[in-house]
């Protein structure tokens, strides 16, 4: 049975999806009924950062008396320790760094100095030379120390208050620290700004010393306050009557009484210049000159006594090999012979020069060279190590050997640190240029040695015995035929890189 689908009806009306509503007439508000709820007023309390123990630490580490560097101003640290806090605050990443292992801020500021530093030295200049060791030259110059001048035999304090050469009064200055010097001051003054008046250049040198408004900044965590800055209480005035004294690096305030004044130290000069005559022991007279050094410095002590010291302590040091306290003496010479204190200038000058021929610095010695006056260049010690340089230069080796065996005042201990890789160099040459053999005899007239013995030990020192042959005459001969690969491979041994602490 077929069922029909019943249809339900309803009643429908038409009706729209949408309601009615009039058009707006105006921008009023519409009534609203009711009351309505005000927004509240925005909050003018500052968010508190709660300030990890980690970062406390840190900021009291960077502030700490052995952490501080001297090259480091404590302004420029305070603003590089401000900004690390604020780009970690709002970077929040202030929870996550591991503050314990982070860099201080000087440590860091100190880096990219050395990074920009090395970024805008040129490549090496040189073929990577190298000095034979000291230990060896030393061995080499012990068959002619009996030759050369002695520290003990030269008065350091001569002339101590002699004239200033008539060359030199009135010239003016041309050293590289005053040529930088010049630069800085003119390129402030071209910065300066103009149409400002006095208090407001000072409140804009301010500004931009601290990087902006530090009291908008977050900068060092609630409870850690910034210490305050050390002011310098000037020279002090030594009470110490000791003639002798042990040095020790200072790591506080000197203290006035362990400091000797400089009657004093007058004194221990003299004393210490006889002992060093008696005992020449130079362990001792380098402590004890290095304390006398301290003493001077901690004093603000510049004067042609302070030349004095560095003089004879820079001679001893050279006679004793020791580069490192030699280049720190040098140094400071270079200050004091700008002040025009008296001294030996070009004798010391003559020294740089020999010097730069033994590390291979070329850069240093186009300085030296350009500051050299017409009178320092016909001075003797001068005028002999620019001699020294040219010969060189030129591959005369025999006016070096001729040179090397006139070399005035100590120069004769600089020219020894070098003297053995020339001759490897000249022992090169002339297996070039003498076949198939040469007299020993010849060797030793043409680089130097004083006796046959000494030239075919030095040959044998550089494992060449097996090209020496005796004759049936007693003549003794060099193989040069077959020993040139020889030297040539020891003289490219005995150039290496030169790295010597303190170096100038």
């Amino acid at each position: 049975m077929t069922i029909a689908p019943t249809i339900m009806s309803f009643p429908v009306t038409a009706q729209t999806a949408y309601s009615t509503v009039s058009a707006r007439r105006s921008f009023a508000q519409p009534p609203v009924s009711g009351t309505m709820l005000q927004p509240p007023p925005p909050s003018t309390e500052k968010t508190k950062v709660a300030w990890p123990d980690t970062v406390r630490s840190y900021v009291q580490r960077a502030f700490a008396i052995e952490n501080t560097m001297p090259d480091v101003a404590r302004q420029e640290m305070e603003v590089r320790l401000k900004s690390l806090i604020a780009e970690s605050v709002q970077a929040g990443t202030l929870y996550s760094i591991d503050w314990a292992s982070k860099p201080l801020p000087q440590q860091i500021i100190m880096k990219e100095r050395q990074d920009a530093a090395v970024a805008s030295v040129n490549p090496p200049w040189g073929n990577g030379i190298t000095p034979l060791s000291l230990q060896e030259t030393n061995n080499k110059a012990s068959a002619t120390t009996s030759k050369k001048r002695k520290s003990s035999e030269i008065d350091s304090v001569q002339d101590l208050h002699s004239h200033v050469p008539p060359w030199r009064a009135g010239a003016p200055r041309n050293v590289f620290e005053d040529r930088i010097s010049y630069a800085d001051k003119r390129h402030r003054a071209e910065e300066k700004p103009k149409g400002l008046s006095k208090s407001q250049r000072r409140k804009q040198r301010f500004e931009n010393a601290q990087g902006g408004n530090l009291s908008q900044q977050p900068f060092f965590p609630s409870g850690v306050s910034s210490p305050a800055p050390e002011q310098d209480q000037g020279p002090v005035i030594g009470r110490c009557q000791d003639l002798e004294k042990k040095y020790f690096r200072l790591t506080s305030a000197p203290n006035p009484d362990t400091v000797r004044p400089l009657p004093i130290l007058g004194k221990t000069l003299e004393f210490l210049k006889k002992k060093w005559k008696k005992e020449n022991n130079y362990s001792y007279i380098c402590d004890q000159l290095k304390s006398l050094r301290q003493d001077l410095t901690v004093q603000h002590i510049k004067t042609a006594f302070t030349v004095s010291v560095y003089e004879l302590h820079a001679r001893i040091a050279l006679e004793k090999g020791d580069l490192g306290e030699y280049n720190q003496c040098q140094t400071q010479l270079r200050a004091l012979y700008s002040q025009q204190l008296g001294g030996h200038p070009e004798e010391f000058k003559a020294y740089r020069i020999l010097y730069f021929i033994h590390t291979c610095n070329r850069t240093d010695m186009n300085d030296v060279l350009a500051d050299l006056t017409s009178a320092e260049k016909q001075h003797s010690a001068v005028k002999h190590a620019l001699e020294t340089r040219s010969a060189l230069a030129l591959g005369n080796y025999h006016r070096f050997f001729q040179l090397y065996l006139e070399t005035p005042n100590m120069g004769a201990y600089l020219m020894d640190m070098f003297v053995g890789r020339e001759r490897l160099v000249a022992l090169s040459n002339t297996c070039i240029a003498y076949k198939p053999d040469v007299k020993l005899r010849f060797v030793t007239e043409e680089l130097g040695f004083e006796s046959d013995d000494e030239s075919a030990r030095f040959v044998c020192d550089h494992g060449g015995q097996g090209f020496l042959d005796g004759k049936e005459d007693g003549e003794v001969r060099l193989l040069t035929s077959k020993a040139l690969r020889f030297f040539e491979a020891a003289k490219t041994a005995a150039f290496k890189t030169v790295d010597i602490k303190g170096q100038i």
